[in-house]
């Protein structure tokens, strides 16, 4: 194939031009929101000395979807997506400019940055399945993968930029400021959604009220292994791989000892090598179990790759394949289950993924932290990479019992 063509199928669900808005809303928002994520586990490093306190920081912020996640999944199946989408992202920006103001002033304390990381948490448990299910009303089943795969690199182009642009926001005038950004970013992405031409829009036909529609999703996802199964190896790569704010800030000073400057470069790093894979993802990925199993066996090598690098330019290499390959396997697993769950049903697994990626990090988060704090940032990464060898092997004794049921999870 031409690279013409090869570009165009890349970057095929640009052509719609809602998701062109939500695409380049969403980035500049994201820019901000990694500026922020970087800021505060700094900060909390600042105030407290800890990387337990990073994770009980990180914990919080999640908490609420692990509680609330699968709620938030009814909500979306019973409303306007976009509608809520444009309030609750109204409200993550009013508690971004609250924290900015509190640094600036130089008044703010570690239980303020735990209160307002549950109130993100509380947004995000609402907003991320209506932002998960809304993609498909966007851009119909033929580009779904394309898209969330554009929307993995998008999430990583920010992670590349923001995090850069943060530690030298920090070096030089102080955290506030990355904060005061990331208020500031969220009318693009607001300003996206207002203008969306709402007539070329595929909206689900919402959920009537009922009870028991909370269990129902529970019910529904248990009968569905090839449902069940990706939510599973999820939960478990999210909950002990995915707490880079945790190991990332003590790998960059108590083992190679560059300061912030460090953490902002790893974390950059990964982000290059996950815009990398999201592209590669978008046009050339693939979805189901044996993709998954395959993507979370690459991640827990680089994992470990980067647990082990002797320096830290090593590093930076390893945690941009990292990157790499943590952006596949999201942009597999969440394509997986869009593209097998029923219309009426997508608000609450898409909930439950949520559940499965940031909800599980209550649980991991601090205690990644603890094992971090006593035996160090490298063990805290090595445990990660476990975690991705175990969900690979849950992938493939399922397709074995699939296979011996006479059924298939291909």
């Amino acid at each position: 194939m031409s690279i013409q063509g090869t570009a165009r199928r890349t970057f095929s669900s640009l052509s719609n031009s809602n998701y062109r808005k939500f695409f380049f809303g969403q980035t500049t928002s994201l820019v901000g929101t990694w500026m922020q994520s970087t800021a505060q586990s700094w900060l909390v490093l600042t105030l407290t000395h800890s990387a337990t306190d990073i994770g009980w920081v990180v914990a919080l912020q999640t908490l609420p979807v692990l509680l609330l996640g699968p709620y938030g999944g009814v909500i979306a199946d019973r409303v306007d997506k976009r509608r809520l989408m444009i309030l609750l992202q109204t409200f993550m920006g009013i508690q971004a400019a609250i924290l900015a103001v509190l640094s600036l002033l130089h008044i703010v304390t570690f239980l303020d940055v735990c209160i307002l990381a549950v109130v993100l948490g509380f947004n995000n448990c609402f907003e991320n399945p209506s932002r998960q299910a809304f993609v498909l009303e966007m851009v119909g089943p033929e580009d779904l993968r394309n898209a969330v795969s554009l929307n993995s690199t998008m999430n990583n182009v920010a992670r590349s930029v923001g995090p850069a642009v943060a530690g030298v926001l920090i070096a030089t005038v102080g955290e506030g400021w990355c904060f005061a950004a990331n208020a500031l970013s969220f009318v693009a992405v607001v300003g996206s959604l207002m203008a969306m031409d709402r007539s070329t829009l595929s909206p689900s036909v919402p959920t009537v009220r009922a009870k028991g529609q909370l269990r129902e999703g529970f019910r529904y996802v248990m009968r569905t292994p090839e449902l069940a199964i990706p939510l599973l190896m999820m939960a478990l790569v999210g909950m002990l791989a995915y707490e880079f704010q945790v190991t990332l800030p003590v790998l960059a000073e108590s083992v190679f000892h560059g300061g912030s400057v460090a953490y902002g470069g790893m974390t950059a790093s990964m982000g290059v090598g996950a815009v990398c894979g999201g592209l590669v993802t978008a046009a050339r990925g693939k979805t189901g179990m044996k993709a998954m199993i395959r993507a979370s066996l690459v991640f827990g090598i680089f994992i470990a790759f980067a647990a082990l690098a002797p320096a830290l330019a090593v590093a930076l290499t390893a945690l941009a394949l990292v990157g790499y390959a943590s952006v596949s396997f999201l942009a597999m697993g969440n394509s997986t289950l869009q593209l097998r769950t029923d219309a009426q049903m997508r608000g609450r697994v898409m909930a439950l993924w949520a559940v499965a990626f940031m909800g599980s990090t209550p649980i991991g988060g601090p205690l990644i932290g603890w094992i971090t704090s006593v035996a160090g940032a490298r063990t805290g990464l090595a445990v990660g990479a476990v975690s991705c060898f175990f969900a690979a092997l849950i992938g493939l004794l399922a397709i074995r019992h699939q296979r011996a049921k006479g059924g298939s999870l291909e």
